[in-house]
């Protein structure tokens, strides 16, 4: 370690032959530069070799307690010249965010004597006293009596209005019997009787409603007295939460290459005009160039990769490669990164400019077209260019929202184009029934032990880290995808997907996640590995024609 900066790893191994970079890494869309590949390796020994107390589920990737962490490595320059490199961790590790030769958080939110911890403490108790008053005898036990009693004289007095409709019926019936066969003195008489009767029926309902109106009374008087105290408890909680959370964001303050420093809170203001999410400024990456800058580190090139089990909700492979997350790490690197020289960013290169849209079929109702791989469907908020904006230039005259369904951006294959209004909402009809029968060929980097089957894993937004989707079987969106074997080759094992449902990401994160095939599709940069391309094709469609009423089925040539 360098005397000056107790952080500073130089590298184990000569590196005098490995050219710098020109720029620096563009932190959500890169390759390892090999000085990033040498550290990381590097860096990997040296986790393996610490005592950590921590179960990284390394060899244990099932365990309860497994988790696993994404850990950064930033190659730096030293004012004389020395290459070497920082390393750093997201969020904390054994409950503790302080590990030798790990750069510091930015704030170090777990000092024992902090207003944090202290305040952290208070909060603590006040969850307890919560607890303990939700969990009293006598609350649940109020709680029980006074739901149990508005089921109770609901049931009794709705009972009890049905037998009172039933005899005013009856009683009505009586008059128009006895105005037929009884004398004036005797329809007197009845009369009288039926009056009382209809009296006697008021006079009972009213007198069981008012029992039943003083009994819920007096158990919501009782019930009302723990929830006040608990509505005290829980707003004294979100009061000192929220400034406790506010304390905190005011106290992690990130420099620039450029010497400005802004603090988290006016970061996420100017970007996204929202409060930062819980964590914002303790992943790896701001925590490296930070370290960086205020020790006059140049910063050269940066890595980020997992190490250990992979979280159950999302795909995290050991010793993998990951772009920073975008939902906190965006706002707070744009700002960091001001007065570097940082790589453009590689999507734009990557745009189907060049390509043309082949049309597989047409006629005046509606396109069935072959969309490149790399050309969004509808524009983006960067890139304008796209099949709907191609589509609508070419023909101005269609009347329809021309686009019926989407493909990812990296996919390539079968679209669906409406020319009038009538004819795409005949399509997405179809869509809404799922009576469209898509295929899809791709091919996975990993191999399959059966020849076919269903995978049903329900997926949700990664709201930290769009687009990325997570497996959430609480709040996910049910997404089924059936699967055949093709066959073994030389570079994956391919296959073909009939989706079932439409979801975002829905057969790359099917083909991924461990509960699904455990293979991402080669060239996945979300999911898997960087590569050439993302080998999703979409190869077949089937659709009734809107107007025909002919079922078609249109192909289309798998270009891997």
């Amino acid at each position: 370690m360098s005397d000056q900066n107790p952080c500073f790893i130089p590298f184990a191994k000569d590196v005098s032959g490995i050219d710098l970079p020109d720029r620096f890494t563009f932190p959500f869309y890169y390759t390892p530069h090999p000085l990033c590949l040498l550290a990381s390796a590097q860096l990997q020994e040296v986790i393996v070799s610490m005592d950590w107390k921590h179960d990284f589920g390394v060899e244990t990737p099932d365990s309860d307690t497994a988790i696993g962490k994404m850990f950064g490595v930033l190659v730096v320059q030293t004012n004389q010249g020395n290459l070497g490199f920082l390393a750093a961790f997201s969020g904390k590790v054994a409950d503790e965010n302080l590990h030798h030769p790990f750069v510091p958080p930015v704030f170090n939110m777990l000092d024992k004597d902090g207003f944090f911890k202290r305040e952290e403490a208070v909060i603590s108790e006040l969850n307890n006293r919560i607890d303990h008053l939700l969990g009293a005898a006598e609350y649940i036990n109020t709680t029980r009596r006074l739901a149990e009693a508005k089921r109770v004289s609901e049931s009794e007095l709705t009972q009890l209005r049905k037998e009172v409709k039933k005899r005013k019926l009856d009683r009505k019936l009586k008059r128009t019997e006895a105005a037929q066969t009884l004398s004036l003195p005797e329809i007197e008489v009845l009369e009288a009787n039926l009056v009382k009767e209809s009296l006697d029926d008021q006079f009972n309902y009213k007198r069981s409603a008012k029992k039943w109106r003083l009994e819920i009374n007096e158990l919501e008087s009782k019930h009302a007295l723990f929830v006040d105290s608990l509505n005290r408890l829980k707003e004294e909680r979100k009061s000192r939460s929220g400034a406790l959370q506010k304390e905190l964001f005011d106290c992690y303050k990130f420099l620039n290459a450029n010497g400005k420093e802004e603090n988290v809170l006016d970061i996420f203001e100017v970007a996204h005009k929202r409060v930062p999410p819980t964590g914002a400024g303790e992943c790896a990456a701001p925590k490296l160039l930070q370290y960086a800058y205020l020790n006059q580190l140049k910063p050269i090139a940066m890595a980020e990769f997992w190490w250990g089990a992979s979280d159950k909700s999302e795909v995290r492979k050991q010793g993998q490669f990951y772009p920073a997350c975008r939902g906190k790490c965006e706002p707070i690197l744009n700002h960091m990164l001001q007065g570097l020289m940082v790589d453009p960013n590689p999507i734009f290169s990557k745009l189907a400019e060049e390509k043309e849209i082949e049309i597989l079929f047409e006629d005046a109702h509606l396109l069935v077209i072959n969309k490149p791989q790399n050309l969004l469907t509808i524009p983006g908020k960067e890139i304008e260019d796209s099949v709907l904006t191609r589509i609508g230039r070419k023909y101005p005259e269609a009347s329809g929202p021309l686009v019926v369904h989407r493909l990812d951006m990296s996919t390539s294959g079968i679209l669906l184009i409406a020319k009038t209004k009538e004819v795409h909402k005949a399509l997405q009809q179809q869509f809404e029934n799922r009576t469209v029968r898509k295929r899809y060929t791709a091919l996975l980097d990993g191999e399959l032990f059966k020849d076919n089957g269903t995978v049903d894993l329900p997926l949700r937004v990664d709201f930290h880290d769009r687009p990325r989707q997570l497996v959430c079987f609480e709040h996910g969106k049910p997404s089924t995808t059936y699967w055949e074997l093709v066959g073994t080759e030389k570079h994956g094992t391919r296959v073909r997907f009939s989706p079932i449902t439409g979801r975002t990401h829905q057969l790359r994160m099917h083909a991924a996640h461990h509960l699904g095939l455990s293979a991402p599709i080669v060239g996945d940069e979300l999911y898997g590995k960087q590569g050439a391309r993302l080998h999703l094709h979409a190869d077949q469609i089937t659709f009734v024609h809107p107007l025909s009423g002919h079922e078609m089925t249109i192909e289309s040539q798998v270009p891997f």
